[in-house]
């Protein structure tokens, strides 16, 4: 689907007029069991429901998912409660995901974003970054640990983010992985993922 250079909620709301079509673009001649689409903020722009009735348009016959939806899921599986939100996002979008995880039921104890506006700059923090980036932002009465955004590499360090926090981290990808897997049927633990994958 086509992406804005630049991330905000009103950039990111145009891609429901895409979700069908992109969907109804893999394989087209054979069939998906599980579509999703990879964009947590995305997700947010567009609701998620609205996300999902698009992405079946497309892909008749698939069940549909979200990233942010994904992300939901992984959460309420981990048992999160309290937790801390780190992005890169600018301050208008990182409080839009706010409020989609407070209305999900859990407490944003703190917030971060990076105020990154483009993609591209997302995709350049480094998995280091993030490491550090993790210590920073979490506080001792969170459970859990949400570093959001499929731009950002934290899948490469999210099982190191854990172990250096003594509690879990959930990731966009991560989650995303989780979700697609168990919906499609695929109930295989995974090591070196984080405790999602392994445990879930």
């Amino acid at each position: 689907a086509p992406m804005p250079r630049d991330i905000t909620s009103d950039s990111l709301s145009q891609l429901k007029q895409s979700l069908a079509a992109a969907a109804g673009r893999i394989l087209p001649d054979d069939g998906l069991d599980v579509v999703t689409l990879g964009c947590t903020s995305g997700t947010v722009a567009v609701g998620e429901a609205v996300a999902c009735s698009e992405l079946e348009k497309g892909a008749k016959g698939a069940v549909a998912s979200t990233l942010a939806g994904a992300v939901r899921k992984a959460l309420a599986a981990m048992g999160a409660a309290k937790i801390v939100l780190g992005s890169p996002y600018v301050p208008e979008l990182n409080a839009r995901m706010v409020r989609y995880l407070e209305e999900a039921g859990f407490e944003v104890l703190r917030a971060h974003g990076m105020g990154l506006h483009y993609d591209t700059e997302m995709i350049r923090v480094s998995p280091e970054y993030l490491m550090d980036y993790a210590r920073a932002i979490d506080h001792p009465e969170a459970d859990t640990v949400l570093l959001s955004c499929g731009a950002l590499r934290s899948i490469d360090v999210i099982d190191r983010i854990e172990q250096a926090l003594g509690k879990p981290a959930i990731c966009s990808n991560q989650a995303m992985l989780w979700d697609v897997l168990r919906l499609a049927g695929v109930q295989d633990r995974l090591e070196g993922l984080g405790r999602l994958l392994r445990e879930h």
